[in-house]
């Protein structure tokens, strides 16, 4: 497989377990969310090779609750998500907060964000309602 760093342009790789769509409406995901980070250009292959391996070694601790992972590479930045099945137990989401931060060796600084899927629903209807409302593209 390609390393996300040597992709130029605009690309994805999603890595998802078997029988779950990269998808906020599959149903493994609609109730849950995911942690992005975002990397400065140069950092997204260590992290993805690590996030893959922590994923496939189990190293999260929360049963069957990761659903898959995304890289995503852009101009200005690359940003890496891990999805998860159940967006309002907060003990999991921080623990997998927790074990992304050591498993991919980030600063104490690294800004993380969680997004529940329902809220990535909604901005995406807002945006594209504003677009189309708007004489749209």
């Amino acid at each position: 497989m390609i390393r996300p760093g040597d992709l130029t342009g605009h690309s994805d790789f999603h890595l998802f377990k078997e029988g779950i769509k990269p998808m906020w409406e599959d149903d493994a995901n609609k109730m849950g969310g995911k942690w992005i980070i975002r990397l400065r250009k140069g950092l997204a292959s260590r992290c993805w090779e690590n996030l893959i391996l922590a994923m496939l070694g189990e190293q999260f601790m929360v049963g069957e609750e990761i659903c898959g992972a995304v890289v995503s590479v852009r101009f200005q930045e690359d940003i890496i998500s891990i999805w998860n099945k159940t967006a309002s137990d907060q003990a999991t989401t921080a623990r997998i907060r927790d074990t992304l931060r050591r498993v991919l060796n980030l600063p104490p600084n690294t800004i993380m964000e969680y997004k529940t899927h329902t809220d990535s629903i909604k901005a995406w209807e807002d945006f594209h309602g504003l677009v189309n409302a708007s004489g749209g593209r």
